[in-house]
This record gives C-alpha cells, structure tokens and sequence, in this order.
C-alpha cells in the first residue's frame, strides 16, 4: 500500500518538525503509513494543488506569517472540491472560533502535543487495510 500523503503548513520549520515527529511514520498502529510534504508558504501549497497534487490530509499552522493557516484553510475549503481533511493549529482557547470559520475538521494547539496531534491526525486518515490470509470459503 502506497504512503498517504499528508502536507503541513508553517512558515517555522520548527514548527514543521515538531508535526513531522508527532505524526511520522504512522500516527497510530491503525492509520497508513503517511509522506509528509512540507510548504513554508501559503503560495507554495496552492501551486501544489494547482498542479492536481492530491493529499490525504492537510495541517495548517494559524500562526504563521504572513498569512495565516486558518485562512489558508477557508481557502483550500472554499476552491477544492472535495478538498482533503484540514487539522488547523492554534495558540489559543479563544481562537476556537476561528478555526470554525475556517472549516478545519480538526484543532489542535501550540506548543504541539504530539499525542494529541497524532490522536487527531489519526481519526482523519484512513485505516490500514487488513487482508486475512485465510479463505472466505467456509470450509465443508
């Protein structure tokens, strides 16, 4: 089975690694293994989609700068049809309701908690595909 395709947004690479940790190479023994894309710019994620890249899922910083990943989110929700899942990473509580506004299918806060990322990266991706090496003849 080929990796699932997961791209993360943030102008702070270490930002981008601390996701990369919480959630590589599977966030859970259930969900498929994942590839993790990297866009340091809000520009660079819409090129990818632009050029028909295809992602199983999307994380999204809502502190980076110069624009935002929660209106980066509305966007890619607003344009894509059937735009992938979208996890939007926020500072604050009181940010909650952005992160609504924007449509992200999933929050999660800074600092990052990779238990707590890859919890909500888990619920988002698919599952691994059991195959049962035995028969699904009943056996006579």
């Amino acid at each position: 089975m080929a990796n699932e395709i997961v791209l993360v947004y943030s102008d702070n690479s270490l930002v981008r690694a601390a996701i990369k940790r919480a959630i590589t190479p599977s966030p859970s023994p259930e969900s498929a293994p994942i590839t993790i894309k990297e866009f340091a710019t809000a520009d660079a994620l819409r090129g990818y989609f632009d050029d028909k890249g295809q992602a199983a899922l999307v994380i999204v910083d809502g502190e980076a700068t110069p624009e935002g990943g929660l209106g980066l989110a509305r966007q890619l929700k607003d344009e894509i049809y059937q735009a992938p899942p979208i996890v939007g990473i926020i500072a604050r509580e009181a940010d909650r309701w952005l992160a609504t506004w924007a449509r992200v299918d999933a929050i999660a806060f800074h600092p990052i908690d990779p238990r707590a990322l890859a919890r909500e990266v888990a619920v988002l991706l698919p599952q691994k595909t059991v195959v049962s090496s035995a028969s699904s003849q009943p056996s006579h």
